[in-house]
C-alpha cells in the first residue's frame, strides 16, 4: 500500500549518501507537510520525499530494508534510498510512464527470478508493515505454520477484538489454519515483496516495471506474490505467461489465490473497515 508521512527524528544515512543529501532531509522534515514530495538532490537527480509525523516507529527502516533485500537480487528495478529516519525517506524518483507488453513480459521473468532467490526459513531477519499493519517476521522452517500463525492468526485477532469478526468467523478461520497443509502444497521460502498489489509494481517513465513500497518483504510462498497482483486488478495475461514459462510454477496456483489473499482482507478489513467483510466472508465460504 501507499501511504503518506513525516517530520524530523533521528535520520541517519542509507548507504553512505553526501552530508547535504542528509541534510536536504532534515530541511524537508521541517518544513514540508507529511506527503509524497518530488524535488531534485544538488547533483541534479530527480527524488521523492515521503514524510510521516505519526508513522509507527520502525515504519520507513522497515521500507529501506526491504527495498535493499530485492535490489541484493539485481531482479526488478526498485528506486535508490538516499536517506531515512523514523519520520521519513528520500528515496530515487522513477518517474511515471506506461508498460508496453515487452515491458510486462520481462517483468514477468524477472519477477521469477526474484522467487527464485530462497531460504531454509519462512520469514525475515527483522518485522516489518503491511500496510499500517505490524508485520511478525519471526522465522518459522514450516510454510504452513508460518502463514498461520504470523499472518492469518493475528490479523483474525485483531479483527475479532475490534467487533469486525464474529465467534463464527473466527472459527471458520482456525479450520483453515488446521487445513493449511491439505490446501497448500510444499513449497519453498522464497524472497518474496508481501504487499504486491498492482500499483505497487510501479511503471517508471522508461516504461520499465519496477517494485516500491517494500516494507513487507520477506521469506513466503512465491504463490502468495502471484494471488496479491489478482486482488485489485491484475496485469496483463503476458506477464503471468512470462512469469509461468521461466518459473514453473503449478497452474493451480490461482484456484488457491483466495486462501491466500485472505490475509490482505483481514487486513484491509483491520485497517479501513466493513467495506472488507464481504470479501472475508465469501474466502470463508470457500474454505471455512
Amino acid at each position: 500500500m501507499i501511504r503518506a508521512g513525516g517530520s524530523r527524528d533521528n535520520l541517519c544515512a542509507a548507504g553512505e549518501p553526501r552530508r547535504g543529501v542528509r541534510q536536504m532531509m532534515n530541511n524537508l522534515l521541517d518544513h514540508l507537510p507529511d506527503g509524497f514530495h518530488r524535488l531534485r538532490l544538488d547533483d541534479g537527480r530527480p527524488a521523492i520525499a515521503k514524510l510521516r509525523r505519526r508513522a509507527p516507529a520502525g515504519f520507513f527502516a522497515a521500507e529501506a530494508r526491504g527495498l535493499e533485500a530485492l535490489a541484493g537480487t539485481k531482479t526488478l528495478r526498485v528506486p535508490d534510498v538516499f536517506a531515512i529516519g523514523e519520520r521519513g525517506i528520500l528515496i530515487e524518483d522513477l518517474g511515471a510512464g506506461r508498460a508496453g507488453r515487452a515491458d510486462w513480459e520481462r517483468a514477468g521473468t524477472d519477477l521469477a527470478r526474484l522467487h527464485g532467490h530462497a531460504s531454509d526459513t519462512f520469514g525475515f531477519d527483522s518485522d516489518g508493515w503491511c500496510g499500517d499493519s505490524p508485520q511478525d517476521n519471526t522465522r518459522c522452517a514450516d510454510g504452513h505454520v508460518f502463514f498461520a500463525e504470523h499472518r492469518l492468526r493475528p490479523q483474525t485477532l485483531r479483527a475479532r477484538a475490534s467487533g469486525e469478526l464474529d465467534a463464527g468467523d473466527v472459527a471458520r478461520i482456525e479450520r483453515m489454519c488446521a487445513q493449511l497443509p491439505h490446501l497448500v502444497p510444499a513449497m519453498p521460502p522464497v524472497l518474496i515483496h508481501g504487499d504486491l498489489w498492482t500499483a505497487n509494481l510501479h511503471a517508471c517513465a522508461s516504461g520499465e516495471l519496477a517494485l516500491i513500497d517494500a516494507g513487507a518483504v520477506h521469506y513466503g510462498w512465491a504463490e502468495a506474490d502471484l494471488a496479491m497482483l489478482t486482488l485489485f486488478g491484475e496485469p496483463p495475461a503476458s506477464f503471468f505467461a512470462a512469469y509461468e514459462a521461466a518459473s514453473g510454477v503449478d497452474p493451480a496456483w490461482r484456484g488457491r489465490a483466495p486462501l491466500y489473499n485472505l490475509y490482505h482482507l483481514l487486513n484491509h478489513l483491520n485497517l479501513f473497515g466493513a467495506s472488507y467483510l464481504g470479501g472475508v466472508h465469501a474466502v470463508l465460504r470457500r474454505y471455512g
